[in-house]
């Protein structure tokens, strides 16, 4: 066997005896959300939400967003769902494109609508293409060409 080969061989066995602790808390905060017990979800997915973890952002966002184990709060999930969109998150990219959409915890805005739904759109989901057409209808030229505007700089970056 090659150096190499032995390399990825033992990275393999060492990943599969040690699971990744953020996956382990992941799954313990997913067990306690299905239990029902949303404090424990919150405190099992806040701080992997915290170290930037998208899908842990997502469903603390859902926490907020649905008031389970916190107060409802529009305002902060939309925070948790930019943190995940900004990081590529397709959920999250299509909750806040939604959230723009309606002016859920964020206001009102077109444009960012139609921004996150595209890149939500581009991950092969058919809703936030459909959501996103029903925008585009709405916009005017100048809103269109902004649009287009932050989404070429939005790939030029990512």
């Amino acid at each position: 066997m090659r150096p190499l080969h032995r390399v990825a061989v033992f990275v393999w066995m060492i990943a599969i005896a040690f699971p990744f602790p953020a996956v382990a808390e992941f799954a313990d905060g997913l067990a306690a959300f299905d239990a029902g017990d949303y404090r424990a979800a919150i405190a099992a997915w806040r701080p992997l939400a915290e170290s930037g973890d998208s899908d842990a952002q997502v469903a603390l966002a859902g926490l907020h967003r649905a008031g389970h184990g916190v107060p409802a709060d529009a305002v902060e999930a939309m925070h948790w769902y930019r943190l995940a969109a900004e990081a590529g998150n397709p959920v999250a990219q299509l909750n806040l494109g939604d959230a723009y959409a309606q002016g859920i915890g964020v206001a009102a805005d077109p444009v960012s609508a139609y921004v996150w739904l595209s890149l939500a759109a581009a991950h092969g989901r058919q809703w936030p293409e459909r959501r996103r057409l029903e925008i585009a209808h709405t916009m005017s030229s100048a809103q269109m060409a902004e649009a287009r505007a932050r989404l070429d700089r939005w790939r030029a970056e990512h």
